[in-house]
């Protein structure tokens, strides 16, 4: 066994030490803490411990409140108080901006209006019809009957679902703010579903894409706009959270045309239309675009120009200047392409929101070359884990 200090924490929440002049990462450690642990990995450059006990705690540590957190994988920062996470989480923005974009910045942050029962969707594994997540890297299934970060709704479906047999997949569970549920199921095997028992508030079940009850959508409410959600369609996770980002952009931007890339099911887009003559949004889910129409109609927005597909190809048939482009990409960032079209048609304005802080600065670190970052706005779209949603605002020199 080992001790060592606490010198600060990682991306990804873990705690980092030194051993022989060699970085340890040690998960479930907080800076300042004196600590005995266990090597469990040791590679050339780096190694992975084990924490075995706490000789001297920092004052923010709490109990977590999950008694599964030790062993399970679903999050990284209960052991710590919601205000260090909210300093942590900051702070890493500013220091991955400066890292990999030479970027410095001050960084205005947003609070979630809870710390639990916040996601209004969770992806469980199922194994000889036991559900849950995987156990902290590995691929052992940890049997659950609820989850603290979930909606109540989520949970007891999770306690309750004697109404589905499914022997190995992934179940897909949403909740609405009608505290209706939405679910979806990709299993190899014979799924059996009793209808008879299905509870009331369970307006759609899905299975490999196929609808085999009810719906394979329901609606949702973000600020003032309701929101069609299809079964496989991309939405926010926090709702509360999901409004500040629409007060965000609200408050800063306008113009004649906006762009929203990656559009979703029109979330951002729509939530602009009193701002712009003209909104054009692309996505390349077919059922998302489809979403982004009706959602439209549903709120009398008649400005808006949905279009499926990739990027380059759709943006070819659009001959329109754009004053703002917004940027809500998957986790891997920009596509050179989109990043290739930024830099050429030098839209007056961006905001790019993004949930993986590297690849963020990744692609600001190119865009800066003809933007200047105005303002960056962290918010705490995940509580209790390490992932931080941001929000940045530029303008073209």
């Amino acid at each position: 066994m080992i001790t060592s200090k606490i010198e600060r924490l990682d991306d990804e929440g873990r705690g980092i030490a030194y051993n022989e002049g060699k970085v340890v990462f040690i998960p479930d450690t907080l800076p300042k803490e004196e600590v005995e642990y266990e090597i469990l990995v040791d590679k050339k450059n780096f190694s992975e411990g084990k924490l075995i006990n706490i000789l001297q705690e920092n004052k923010n540590r709490v109990l977590p409140k999950c008694p599964l957190y030790n062993v399970c994988g679903g999050c990284s920062l209960m052991h710590s108080n919601i205000g260090f996470q909210e300093d942590y989480k900051s702070n890493k923005i500013k220091n991955i901006l400066r890292r990999y974009a030479n970027i410095d910045t001050d960084v205005k942050f947003v609070k979630s209006n809870k710390d639990l029962f916040y996601r209004n969707k969770v992806v469980l594994k199922v194994e000889n019809n036991k559900w849950g997540y995987y156990q902290k890297k590995s691929h052992n299934l940890l049997e659950i009957d609820s989850c603290l970060l979930v909606n109540n709704n989520i949970n007891e479906v999770i306690r309750n679902h004697d109404y589905i047999n499914i022997i190995d997949g992934e179940i897909t569970i949403r909740t609405n703010y009608e505290d209706k549920i939405l679910i979806s199921i990709t299993s190899d095997k014979k799924v059996n579903i009793n209808k008879n028992t299905i509870p009331s508030n369970v307006v759609g079940i899905v299975i490999n894409k196929e609808t085999i009850y009810g719906d394979n959508y329901f609606y949702d409410m973000i600020s003032d706009i309701k929101f069609k959600v299809s079964y496989n369609s991309f939405f926010q996770i926090n709702n509360y959270i999901a409004g500040e980002i629409f007060d965000i952009l609200r408050c800063n931007l306008e113009g004649e045309n906006l762009l929203d890339l990656y559009c979703g099911v029109g979330t951002l887009g729509l939530s602009l239309s009193k701002k712009y003559k003209n909104i054009y949004g692309i996505e390349k889910i077919r059922n998302a675009i489809e979403d982004a129409k009706l959602n439209a109609k549903e709120n009398n927005i008649e400005n808006t120009h949905f279009f499926v597909g990739d990027t380059g190809t759709v943006l070819k048939d659009i001959d329109v200047s754009f004053d703002t482009v917004i940027i809500d990409p998957p986790r891997s960032g920009l596509n050179d392409e989109t990043l290739q079209y930024i830099l050429e048609s030098k839209p007056k304005s961006l905001a790019y929101i993004s949930c993986n802080t590297i690849t963020l600065a990744r692609d600001l670190n190119k865009i800066k070359e003809v933007y200047n970052l105005k303002k960056v706005t962290g918010l705490d779209m995940f509580p209790n884990c390490h992932d931080v949603e941001c929000v940045c605002l530029l303008e073209r020199k």
